[in-house]
Formats: structure tokens, sequence, C-alpha cells
């Protein structure tokens, strides 16, 4: 790791395709000073993303990446991590992506505990396919494809990530560049799988999430009494559906990653040269 690698470091040659003022630009940029911040550079850092307006994030960062499929881009980064544990891996992704086709793939991952980090960029809307109802809209959020809304509770990701035993849960706001760069940061430093979900604003399908509702609901943990090592104290903020809580919201600190966990070391990426001993005939037996 680099000690005087900077966040433009991780700056591609590529230029995002997103919308002008898509949360989805300062999501990156929190996520790049986050990587710096920590000691990563792009040679031992892996990005991994699915479908959706955040999918080519690793075309607009300088790192590995890989482009996957939707709502799997969990189980890669899980793979790339435990082939070679000393890569940084970094999945990033959007509401629909991870809480609706990628849904079970999200709830097996926080219960693994692998140390990586998860990045999800919630604009509660389907962005990409221009704008339907996402499993974070509103119950009454109005679209071409629900024009009475959804008529279903949101669901809530930080719930999810709680009940299926999350050793860090966090929130944090796109446009609070600072605040937002220090979340990711810790999550990074976690001994564990760290889950930050990104208040990240839709300026072209969703009129409702603004930056300006945002920037007058958000409740910033960090100016109130709240310890994130208090599992109670936790659930009580995760279930107050009146409040947008940006910050740490629960951190297990005893949390142990699944590879220490499972004594797994070493680099499996590393192959010698030559099949093993009788490869092909087992190759030939299922062909």
């Amino acid at each position: 790791m680099s000690s005087d690698v900077r966040f433009t470091d991780f700056k591609s040659d590529k230029q995002p395709t997103w919308c002008p003022g898509c949360g989805d630009f300062g999501t990156m940029n929190g996520m790049m000073k986050a990587l710096a911040e920590t000691g990563n550079d792009p040679d031992n850092t892996f990005v991994v993303a699915g479908i959706g307006c955040s999918g080519k994030i690793g075309t607009f960062m300088h790192s590995y990446a890989i482009h996957g499929v939707h709502g799997r881009a969990l189980p890669v980064g899980t793979g790339v991590k435990l082939a070679n544990p000393d890569l940084e891996v970094m999945v990033a992704g959007g509401d629909g992506d991870g809480y609706s086709i990628g849904a079970g793939h999200f709830i097996h991952a926080v219960r693994r505990n692998v140390d990586m980090s998860y990045v999800v960029m919630d604009n509660r809307i389907y962005g990409l396919t221009k704008g339907q109802a996402s499993p974070t809209s509103r119950e009454d959020f109005e679209t071409s494809t629900t024009p009475e809304g959804p008529k279903q509770p949101p669901v809530n990701p930080l719930a999810l990530a709680l009940s299926a035993g999350a050793t860090f849960i966090a929130q944090s706001f796109s446009t609070d560049a600072r605040r937002h760069a220090e979340i990711v940061q810790e999550a990074i430093e976690h001994d564990g799988f760290g889950f930050v979900n990104v208040f990240s604003p839709c300026v072209t399908f969703n009129d409702v999430d603004t930056y300006d509702y945002f920037r007058d609901a958000i409740v910033d943990l960090a100016d109130e009494d709240h310890d994130p090592n208090d599992y109670d104290a936790a659930k009580e903020k995760i279930l107050d559906a009146d409040k947008e809580y940006q910050g740490v919201i629960y951190q297990d600190e005893d949390s142990v990653p699944y590879s220490e966990l499972h004594g797994i070391e070493g680099n499996m990426s590393d192959i010698p040269d030559g099949a093993p001993e009788n490869a092909m005939d087992l190759v030939r037996e299922f062909y």
C-alpha cells in the first residue's frame, strides 16, 4: 500500500456519462478519497459493480474492475476477496441492483462478513431504465408504471442488514463530501463487511427525494449522543421511519472477518505452471 497516493490517482481517463447533477458523482469522489486516505492505491484495489446507473463506475475509476450482471456484484466481489485477500475490494451498486434482484446476495454477503466494503447509491428510483419505482421508493411515489404509487412500504436496507447479522452499517449523503468520504473510509477500515447506504439523488427522474429534501431531513449522528457499538440504540435508529440518519449507525467491535474465521490465507489466484495431474481426465469425464 502507498502512503503518498492521492484520490485523483483513482480517476480514469474515461469521463462519466451520468446526468449532470447526478448524486453518483459525489458518491464516487468520496469512494476515491476514502481509498486514498486508507493507504490503498489502484494497483491493489478491485471495484465490482452490477447493472444500473452505477454499473460503469469501474470504468470511471482507475483500478482493477469488473462490470458484472444485474444483482450479482456481491458474489463476484466475495470471490475476488477470498481468492486474493491482499486486494482492497469495493463493491458498488444501486438500490435496484442491491435490494431487488440482488437482495438474496445482499443478505448472504452480510452474514458471511467477508472483509470488503459495499457502497450502495440509493436514489429511490430506477434511473437507468427511465424512472420506475425501486424497492426503496416511497409508498405513494408516482411514476409512469406506478401512477398511484407502488402501494407497498419501501424496503429498509439497514434493517435487512441488521437482521442478517451485519457488523458495520452506515449511511451517508453524496453531496456532503467530507462526511461521505469519512464514513466510507470507516467502512473500509472495518474488519468485516462494511455496508454504506448512500443518499444519491437522481435529478432526472426523482423530484421528491432531492438534494434540498435530504439537506433539510438528514440528522447527522455525529451531532447526536449515539453509540454505534450499542446494538439496541442502532436498532432504534434504523427502525425510526421519520428521520434520515447519516453516520455510522452500528459497528460490532468484536467482528471477525470470514477469512480469519475460516483460516483462509494466501493468494489463491497464483496458479502454478501446468495443469494439476489428472486434471484433463476429470475434464473429459464431464465433457
